[in-house]
């Protein structure tokens, strides 16, 4: 089991580095220079939605380093739009400008593409959702590790 594990911790970064791959073909064949890989993943996790840097980070497997800079890359290159929360100053929300938009439009058929290629292939929802499900697992027992480890306690398997 322990090879096994670790093979899947292992395969989880190499498909995250690939998906971003995938992301960066996606960019060059459409011509988009002003924008890179995880600055797409980052524009496409904010979607349509309005949210605090926080809740981004929260959202990706983003460092806050990183996304502070590519958050200013992304505003410098018209993508996002970032201003202090009407309730707390200190707040900044983020949300996509109309261009982020259109680039949101542009990752959300790419991943239509991807998923009807899917369904003609040799993996189906059963197994799409098999895996979210075992991947949701691991996330939530690192999750209880973390919590763990930050009180001197063991991890729960619950």
């Amino acid at each position: 089991m322990q090879i096994d594990y670790l093979e899947v911790v292992a395969l989880a970064e190499r498909l995250h580095r690939q998906f971003l791959d995938v992301i960066q073909l996606e960019l060059d064949v459409r011509g988009i220079r002003d924008i890179n890989n995880v600055q797409a993943l980052i524009l496409h996790n904010v979607g349509d939605a309005e949210m605090t840097v926080s809740e981004l980070m929260w959202r990706g497997c983003y460092l806050g380093s990183n996304v502070y800079y590519n958050l200013k890359k992304l505003t410098d290159t018209g993508y996002i739009i970032q201003q202090r929360s009407a309730h707390d100053k200190r707040v900044m929300m983020v949300r996509v400008s109309e261009k982020g938009a259109e680039l949101c439009d542009v990752l959300r058929h790419m991943n239509a593409r991807h998923v009807e290629a899917l369904s003609r292939g040799t993996l189906n929802s059963e197994d799409i959702a098999t895996c979210r499900q075992t991947l949701r697992g691991l996330q939530q027992f690192w999750s209880r590790a973390i919590d763990a480890g930050a009180f001197g306690g063991a991890v729960r398997v619950a």
